[in-house]
This record gives structure tokens, C-alpha cells and sequence, in this order.
């Protein structure tokens, strides 16, 4: 016998006339046999989660809401209504299969979930975030549960509520990191400031939540449903398993991780292992007495996150089981759920602890971020950040259903809560927090032509391959540290996050291991402290490590540079010039380099590097460097100008500014002053030369530009011109890479057979100061919707340009 999810009904056991089909043209019926239907079934439910996952997230969204709301469509709330389409997609005999395929899922689903989480954020969590975790777990339990002691005393409920109405308060109390954490990414919010608080406070309460679920389980299994004080054994139990875990299992891990560091790649067997594994600890959990998916989840939580193991587990199975077979399980999971029958009272009783629960988690989160000085408007986005429940609570429910702490219509009304809070908050939390706003308010200015000639400078280098170190550590060398204004160097390595949800940002101490992250950037590192130790006194390297998603990667800078003081942030470009000439394309790198050019509170410099800049060598009476420098007009060329200025002290580096001048165009007080203050300082140097080319349209500047081919090793230009300019007239349309501007396009472009590297320098900008106007246009098509490049940047073909 079996229960239909849609109708509540009862079937008696019918078997398929076989497992596969012979096909329509023999006469068969394909829904007459189990594989086909399961084929729909999980094709329909995927199909219908993707789908209103498309629509919904460019409202904000979660991925939660949309496989909660393709359980309700497929389910007797909307197309279940039909039952000629409930008793062929989703027949009665059908449901022993889809049922395991659902558990089968929540298993490797929580399993992915313990992988992905770091328990040492807890030890790691600062007093800040530790009293906000903890208040916002204590704080709404003591407020919704004693609103359900009230109410059981003062209200008439039905039979099955007033059983279970503690329970209910307990689980809309808590919180999982999670959820959380999977909110954070899909708001693009992982990297803030915001979001780092939110990761780490919610796993000190995500923790709480978790432990104090699982000891009422427990509670619940071995005394009130058996009769029988089974408690301590059942304790032992749990105990033995988690033994099992960390003596065994985990042994084998750490030495599968040993093995694979040498291999580079994880072994089919070793997957086929810890697939063995997790379906091990499901069964050691259903005998301890725990649900079956709590086994597999810590077994998870002792693989160590990030590469090589965790990486390459959660690359193998997240996709699969998050897209393919979870939807399957949130149809189950909604298959009673008619929102046109719900219960009135029952329905408002669950909303009104849902509400008293939610206020004491944004008033527990609130108070303690006010008293810590957090903005008022920052605090209540954490206090709806930390509301939001999940999938995981989803899970529990179920737990909760199987152990009889609560019924099926006291699940539904609280899974139509779960819809509601979680829909509502995640939009109100994209639309009033914005962190790129911290940046581009900050008015001081950071730049280098800003900085005082006796001043320590600031400098951060975006490294995101290991072949970026030489050619920026040779840009370090011409930036001319000195001990009267040396050079302060922040060296980040960019990853991308794999295999867990939390970014993490390592700051490596020379003589001190940091982390098992170390290994991953050993070799810049090394390369880096090998420099500082030959320039004693005139350079100090601070390594950093971020591991983050790409589409927040750029808020790991910007938060550094707003922090260090930094005057300039270098990034590097897109493309790779190898020893053979090939290039190598990263549209990731591009999308980072774009939002960091947007937002970074500092001046940026691209880096082309084209092998000219790592193939020069110290030592030696003569320069060493030969460096031009192409100057037009605006803030952008004389940040560049005045970088030039700080290498031309260099007793290695030889000069040349080349200014072009546009006839009857009067040049600005400021471009003057600075090409004043160059000419006066290099007036006795003679390596040291100043040109002025008069130039009245594009072709004749493409001409002076030509004449300095393979003369250089460096050539810096200003990003941003005017458009309208007669200079540039025709150059606008064909602007191969944006994110160089004219000049720096035209030396780079795939046309040019230029061997030199270009320094594409933007000065520091500010909310709202003017910006050419065909440079706004740029930006505007080089950005999609959701933030990435779009393909239509390259607007037309480069067969034009002659360089």
C-alpha cells in the first residue's frame, strides 16, 4: 500500500508491466513503465525550477523560492488540480521510486552542504560576530517560544496544533548557514563587508540551531515515541558513529587528498569511495536513531573545504544534484500543499509565531551590530540577511513529520511561511544595500599624483596566474622604491571559490605557515619576500590569498584598498601573451577587472604585459628600462604622467613623454602645471626626453604613435579621453577592449603586432564626477544585466586598424 502526495489517498500495489518500453511503434505506452515516468518526472520538475529561476532571480530572488514554488505548481495547488496529468506524470505506483530518488538527493544535498561549511569560522568569528549569532538564535527562541506557551493557554487550537505548537516555534527559530550563505551569493554579496559578518555569525547560530534540533530529535525518538528512557544509549550511539567518522573516514580523506596533490587530479576511485561513505553514515544514522541525512552531513563537515578534495566533490556532484534531482524532492516535499485549502486559523497562529520569531532574530541581530557602531541601515539589512530560512529548514520539517513533533497541516502552513519571509526579504535586502556605495563615497583622494614625494606609497597587485609575478615584480622594481619614499606592496592572489561557501581571505606571514591555502600561492609568495629581502628598507611585501566567486571577487579589493590606504590598485589584463605569441582569453578576469575599474576607491593601472617587462634583468651602468609616455589631456593622463614621473627617478629608466597637441585647442591650467612640473625636474637629465607632436585628426596621431614601435619596454597612457574629440573621430566605434580606452586599444588590439607593454592608468573617481561621455556609453554595453560582459562589446570587426 502506498499514499498519493497529491490526493491523500491510499493505493494498493501496482506493479509495471516492466522497467523500459519497446517504444510508441510497437504499442507501447511509455508511461505504463517506471523508467519513463521517472525520466518525466525529473525532467518536468527541473524544467519548472529553471524556468521560474530565469524569472526570478533579476528581482533578487533565491534559488530556494523557486524550487519551493515548482512544488506548489506541480502540486495539487495548480497543475495537480488535473488528474488526468497527476495520474500520468506522477501515478500513485510510482511514488516508492521518486520518494527514494528525493531521499537520495536531501542525502548527497546535506552531505554537500557539511563539505562546504568551515567549522573553524567559529573559533575564527570575532566577539562581534559571536554575540550576534548567538543573540540571534537565544533571543527569537525565548520570544516565539513563550508567544506559544501564551497561546496555549489562552486560545483554543485544535488537537494536533496545541502538540506541536513548541515545536513549531522551535523550528521557525532557527537558522542555518547555509541557507544564508546561498543567499549572500545570489545577492552578489559574499565579498562585502556585510556579507562577511552574516557568513560568520550565522555559523555560530546556524551551529546553535543545529545542536539543539538534533538533541530534541533524539528526545523525541527515545522517550516520548518509544516509551523508554533510550536517551544515553542512544547518545552512545551517536557518539560511536561520529568515532567511526573521525578515526576512520577521515583518515582515508586526508590521505586521498595526499595522493591527489601529487596527481593533480582526483581518481574515480576515490570517488566511488567516498560515495560508499556517505551511503555508510545514512545507514549508521538511521541505526543510532537520527534521520538518515544528519550521517552523511558530518561526514562532510570533516572533508576538508576548498581544493583538492572538496573542490572536486562538490564540482562532480553540486550541479547534478542541485539542478537534476533536488527540484524532484521539493515537489515531495509540497505534494500535500493545497495554498487554496489552508487552514485559516491554523495558518495564522504559524504566521504569528513566523512573525514574533522573525522580530526577535532582527532585534537580536540589530541591537548588538548598533552597539558595535554598524550604520543603522547596514544593521537591519544583517538583521533581514540572518531572518532568511532554506532548504535545510525544509529538511528538518520533514524530520519533524517523520518523528511525529509535527502534522502534515501545520508543515504546510509553515512552509508557505518559509515562501513568504524568504521572497519578501531577499529583494528589500538587494534594493537598500549596495556595498559598492562604501567605495564611492569615500572622498579622499588616493592616487599617486596625489601623494606626497617624501610619502610612503601604496600599491596592490591583482595576481590571478602564477606567470603575472616577474612582470610585476619588474613594474615594482621601475616604480623606484627608495628609503626616503619607499613602497608599501599588497600582493593578492585571486582564486576562485570551490568546494566550500564562505570566501576566505589569507594574510600570509613571512616565516609562519598560514593555512593549507598557502600551498596554492607558495611560489608568488616566495617570489615576492626574495624581492623584499634584496630591498630591505625600500620595499615591505604583505601577501594576501582570496579565495572568492568571481562575481563578488572585486569586492575582496576594493574592501583592501578602502583598509591599506592604497594609491593604486594593478590589475591584470584579460589576455595572456605567451613566449609562443598565443594569447590566452579569461572573460571571468575581464568581468572582475571591469567592476573593479567601477568601483575601486583608489587609481587603477592594466597591466598588458607582452614578456618585455619579465624578460629585463637587474644590474648594470646603463638603463635598463626605456619608457614612454603617451600624454593628451585629462585627469587619467596626468596620474599617468605623474607615475612616469616617480620611475624617471630611477637611475635605470630613461623617459621619453611624447604630448600631443591639438591645433587652436588651449590646454588646461592642471595638464599644464603638470607637464611643467615634469620639464623642471628631468631639465639636466638626459635620458630623459620631452616631445610635442601637433596633431589635428586620427591619422596623424596614429602616425606619431607608429614611430615609437619596439622602441620601449613600457608605455603608459591615461584611460578616459573625450569622444567627441577630433583625435579619436572613428576610433570610438571600434573600441576592441573598453576597459583600455582609445589609445591603449589601439597598442593592443588584435591588429597590432606591437612588442611592447602598455600601463593603462585610471585616476581615482568619485559618485558623480564627470566622466567622458563616450566612455560612460563603453562601460554601459560592455556590462549585461547581471553584471558580466557581454558578447556584444566588440561592436564591429578590426580589420581597419594599421598600427
Amino acid at each position: 500500500m502506498m499514499q498519493d502526495i497529491w490526493r491523500n489517498a491510499t493505493w494498493a500495489c501496482l506493479p509495471y508491466k516492466d522497467v523500459t518500453s519497446r517504444g510508441v511503434f510497437l504499442g507501447d505506452n511509455p508511461f505504463d513503465f517506471a523508467v519513463p515516468v521517472l525520466y518525466t518526472q525529473l525532467s518536468v520538475a527541473a524544467l519548472v525550477a529553471a524556468s521560474l529561476q530565469f524569472i526570478l532571480t533579476p528581482l533578487g530572488e533565491s534559488a530556494f523560492i523557486s524550487q519551493m514554488l515548482t512544488g506548489i505548481v506541480l502540486g495539487p495547488s495548480i497543475l495537480g488540480k488535473d488528474e488526468v496529468l497527476a495520474d500520468t506524470i506522477y501515478p500513485g505506483r510510482s511514488m516508492y521510486t521518486i520518494r527514494t530518488i528525493g531521499a537520495f538527493a536531501s542525502m548527497l544535498f546535506m552531505f554537500i552542504v557539511g563539505v562546504k561549511m568551515d567549522l573553524s569560522m567559529v573559533t575564527k568569528s570575532g566577539k562581534k560576530a559571536l554575540v550576534i549569532g548567538l543573540c540571534a538564535f537565544f533571543l527569537p527562541l525565548m520570544l516565539s517560544t513563550t508567544l506559544a506557551y501564551t497561546l496555549k493557554r489562552k486560545v483554543t487550537l485544535e488537537p494536533n496544533l496545541y502538540e506541536s505548537l513548541i515545536q513549531i516555534a522551535v523550528f521557525q527559530s532557527s537558522s542555518s548557514f547555509h541557507v544564508i550563505a546561498c543567499l549572500l551569493a545570489d545577492l552578489n554579496l559574499l565579498n562585502s563587508e556585510l556579507g562577511r559578518l552574516a557568513t560568520s555569525s550565522s555559523m555560530v547560530s546556524g551551529l546553535c540551531s543545529w545542536i539543539w534540533l538534533l538533541v530534541s530529535f533524539m528526545v523525541r525518538q527515545n522517550i516520548i515515541i518509544t516509551k523508554k528512557n533510550t536517551f544515553p544509549l542512544a547518545a552512545l550511539s551517536v557518539a560511536g558513529m561520529l568515532l567511526i567518522i573521525i578515526c576512520i573516514m577521515r583518515p582515508i580523506l586526508l590521505w586521498m587528498i595526499r595522493q591527489t596533490t601529487k596527481r593533480k587530479q582526483l581518481k574515480e576511485s576515490y570517488m566511488f569511495s567516498i560515495f560508499l561513505m556517505i551511503l555508510t553514515c545514512s545507514l549508521l544514522g538511521d541505526i543510532v536513531g537520527i534521520h538518515f541525512v544528519l550521517g552523511p552531513m558530518i561526514l562532510g563537515l570533516t572533508v576538508p573545504d576548498g581544493w583538492p578534495l572538496g573542490s572536486a566533490i562538490v564540482d562532480k556532484l553540486e550541479s547534478y544534484v542541485s539542478l537534476i534531482l533536488l527540484p524532484t524532492y521539493y515537489v515531495l516535499t509540497c505534494g500535500n500543499l493545497d495554498i487554496f485549502s489552508l487552514n485559516l486559523k491554523t495558518t495564522g497562529i504559524v504566521e504569528l509565531l513566523a512573525l514574533s520569531s522573525f522580530l526577535g532574530k532582527v532585534i537580536g541581530t540589530m541591537l548588538p551590530s548598533l552597539y558595535c557602531k554598524m550604520p543603522i541601515m547596514d544593521s537591519l539589512c544583517l538583521g533581514l540577511i540572518m531572518s532568511t530560512q532554506g532548504i535545510t529548514d525544509v529538511i528538518n520539517l520533514q524530520i519533524g513529520i517523520l518523528l511525529f513533533v509535527i502534522d502534515n497541516e501545520s508543515y504546510n502552513a509553515i512552509a508557505v511561511t518559509f515562501i513568504l519571509m524568504t521572497g519578501i526579504i531577499a529583494p528589500i535586502v538587494k534594493i537598500l544595500y549596495n556595498p559598492s556605495k562604501r567605495y564611492m563615497s569615500f572622498r579622499r583622494r588616493r592616487t599617486i599624483q596625489h601623494t606626497m614625494p617624501n610619502e610612503e606609497l601604496r600599491l596592490l597587485a591583482c595576481i590571478f596566474h602564477q606567470n603575472s609575478t616577474p612582470s610585476l615584480i619588474n613594474l615594482l622594481e621601475v616604480s623606484n622604491p627608495m628609503t626616503k619614499s619607499p613602497i608599501c606592496f599588497y600582493a593578492v592572489h585571486l582564486m576562485e571559490l570551490q568546494g566550500r561557501s564562505a570566501p576566505i581571505l589569507v594574510a600570509h606571514q613571512q616565516g609562519k605557515r598560514s593555512s593549507i591555502h598557502s600551498n596554492h600561492s607558495e611560489h608568488i609568495i616566495n617570489a615576492f619576500w626574495r624581492y623584499e629581502q634584496h630591498n630591505l628598507g625600500k620595499v615591505t611585501v604583505h601577501p594576501f590569498t582570496a579565495i572568492a566567486p568571481y562575481t563578488t571577487m572585486h569586492d575582496e579589493i576594493c574592501n583592501l584598498a578602502l583598509e591599506k590606504r592604497v594609491s593604486m590598485v594593478i590589475i591584470p589584463f584579460h589576455k595572456h601573451w605567451t613566449l609562443h605569441g598565443s594569447e590566452e582569453c579569461d572573460k571571468h578576469i575581464k568581468a572582475v577587472n571591469f567592476k573593479i575599474l567601477k568601483n575601486v576607491p583608489c587609481s587603477v593601472g592594466i597591466l598588458v604585459d607582452k614578456e618585455t617587462l619579465s624578460g629585463r634583468n637587474s644590474g648594470g651602468s646603463k638603463p635598463l628600462y626605456s619608457i614612454g609616455m603617451i600624454f593628451l589631456e585629462g585627469p587619467d593622463d596626468r596620474e599617468a604622467l605623474a607615475y612616469a614621473m616617480r620611475m624617471a627617478e630611477h637611475p635605470n629608466v630613461s623617459l621619453t613623454v611624447i604630448r600631443l597637441v591639438q591645433p587652436n585647442k588651449k590646454s588646461t591650467e592642471l595638464d599644464c602645471d603638470m607637464i611643467k612640473r615634469f620639464r623642471m625636474s628631468n631639465i639636466q637629465q638626459k635620458h630623459h626626453i620631452y616631445k610635442e607632436r601637433v596633431v589635428k585628426d586620427c591619422v596623424e596621431m596614429i602616425n606619431v604613435i607608429k614611430l615609437l614601435e619596439n622602441h620601449y619596454e613600457l608605455i603608459l597612457v591615461g584611460r578616459q579621453h573625450e569622444s567627441n574629440s577630433s583625435l579619436f573621430m572613428g576610433l570610438t566605434l571600434w573600441n576592441e577592449y573598453p576597459e583600455l580606452g582609445y589609445l591603449g586599444d589601439m597598442l593592443v588590439s588584435s591588429e597590432s603586432d606591437w612588442e611592447v607593454s602598455v600601463l593603462v592608468v585610471q585616476q581615482q573617481t568619485f559618485e558623480g564626477e564627470d566622466m567622458p561621455e563616450g566612455f560612460k556609453l563603453l562601460m554601459e554595453d560592455a556590462f549585461s544585466v547581471n553584471g558580466s560582459i557581454s558578447s556584444d562589446t566588440k561592436l564591429c570587426p578590426n580589420s581597419h586598424k594599421t598600427i
